[in-house]
């Protein structure tokens, strides 16, 4: 006797053309709200190096935000997706309930932390007494968009589960959109300043994750929050968390130490960082599809579907880092023009560009692969690979360069020894047999 049809296992197609269907909606999502960052930046940017220096503070900080939305839509993400693979589309969307429920609750705790806390972190962060106020008047408004945010990730995590990505499309570029015509006409012409660029922010963050909040209701899923099974959600994204943890250390020390050689360097810094979250969100769209494809084949028990996806994605990560870098390296003179017209910061960002551009291809592959290895839950070595990494690589060079004063240029040399180490490791990961656990559970 067949299974009923709710519960029959469902087809994987590992072929090039379908991870690009899931992969391109997934690359709009992705670099919409980097790119609105980026116009964020190049509309500050014009206000002057301390306009500048308090968004690069106060972006950092929200990074946290993001963090926590990446914990959960990856997170999510692998777990609905393998109990679609194994045929259960119900159970896929209500792991997306309780995620929302943890979004909403996390994001906040994120607005009352952050209220208490926004000026020490800008003093602690900015080296510059007038950019460390600044920052904290723009970060107090800038987290009231963390539930949305957060609420935004845990939707594209179910969503992305049950292999759905065009509405996750239309939701993240209509609101991101929204908010990148009214920056630049709150910053100017409304003459709000860098209080305009918050308040954009949290326009975009709150329209879209109202729209997944609907979004959710509309599956007419059980919407009663159940403890146990939100924290057990928190059980096992664990190790996502704490390799977040790792990042946020590392992006945070980055940032405290560029700041200490100048409002300049930390300008530089910001302008170079947002570009290299730019590109690695972007590579990232074919680690989506992979954490989809690779989770429910997986969930299906076809192991052949899923080695496929990771030797696919493999070869499409390098491709695309090495394009990027292609790209960043042609247009060396003219991209840090276009966010800031200070001489100063631009001759600190042309320390920065040759690590930028030769980090790209490597980075490709490291992010295709974290993809894969997410997909399939082998969360627990990606965690001690990245606490590897920023404890060997990153953080003593960084530290180094603000102990010796070698600027800039030793800040992004440790940026190298992270992305290098997790290259040779997840690489030697792939290459086993470790990772492909079979079952709606790993």
């Amino acid at each position: 006797m067949s299974p009923p049809a709710e519960h029959a296992p469902a087809p994987v197609s590992a072929s090039a053309r379908r991870i690009t269907q899931l992969a391109l909606p997934a690359l709009v999502v992705l670099a919409a709200e980097p790119l609105y960052v980026l116009v964020d930046t190049a509309v500050v940017g014009h206000l002057g190096p301390v306009p500048l220096a308090a968004v690069a503070v106060g972006g950092t900080v929200m990074s946290l935000a993001v963090w926590f939305g990446t914990l959960m839509a990856y997170g999510t993400t692998g777990r609905a997706a393998r109990r679609y693979g194994g045929g259960d589309r119900t159970a896929a969307v209500a792991e997306g309930v309780q995620a929302s429920w943890l979004a909403l609750a996390t994001g906040l705790l994120l607005v009352l932390v952050v209220q208490l806390v926004a000026e020490p972190l800008g003093r602690a962060l900015a080296g510059d007494p007038t950019a460390a106020e600044a920052a904290a008047g723009w970060l107090r408004i800038a987290v009231l968009g963390a539930p949305g945010l957060l609420l935004a990730a845990a939707g594209n995590g179910w969503m992305r589960g049950v292999q759905e990505t065009r509405r996750p499309l239309w939701f993240i570029l209509g609101a991101n959109v929204l908010s990148a015509i009214l920056c630049p006409l709150l910053v100017y012409p409304g003459g709000l300043g860098l209080t305009g660029s918050a308040i954009a922010n949290v326009t975009a963050q709150t329209v879209a994750g109202g729209l997944f909040l609907l979004a959710i209701i509309r599956e007419r899923a059980p919407l009663r929050p159940l403890p146990p099974v939100i924290v057990n959600q928190l059980v096992l994204g664990r190790d996502l968390l704490i390799r977040g943890g790792a990042f946020q250390v590392c992006w945070l020390s980055a940032t405290a130490v560029a700041a200490r050689f100048g409002v300049a360097s930390v300008g530089a810094h910001q302008i170079a960082l947002q570009l290299w979250f730019f590109a690695a969100l972007a590579l990232d769209a074919v680690a989506i599809a992979a954490q989809s494809l690779v989770g429910a084949a997986l969930g299906a028990s076809d192991e052949a579907s899923a080695r496929d996806v990771a030797r696919r994605v493999t070869i499409a990560g390098a491709v695309a880092g090495v394009a990027f870098a292609v790209l960043a390296g042609a247009g060396a003179g003219v991209i840090p023009s276009l966010f800031t017209g200070d001489q100063a910061v631009r001759d600190q960002a042309a320390v920065v560009w040759p690590w930028f551009v030769g980090l790209l291809p490597f980075a490709g592959v490291v992010y295709a692969l974290d993809g894969v290895l997410i997909g399939a839950g082998d969360v627990g070595f990606l965690r001690n690979l990245t606490i590897a990494a920023a404890l060997l690589g990153f953080l003593p060079a960084i530290w180094l360069a603000y102990a010796f004063s070698w600027g800039l240029g030793g800040v992004w040399a440790g940026l190298g020894l992270f992305t290098l180490v997790r290259f040779v490791g997840i690489v030697h990961r792939w290459r086993s047999a470790r990772w492909a656990v079979l079952g709606v559970t790993r």
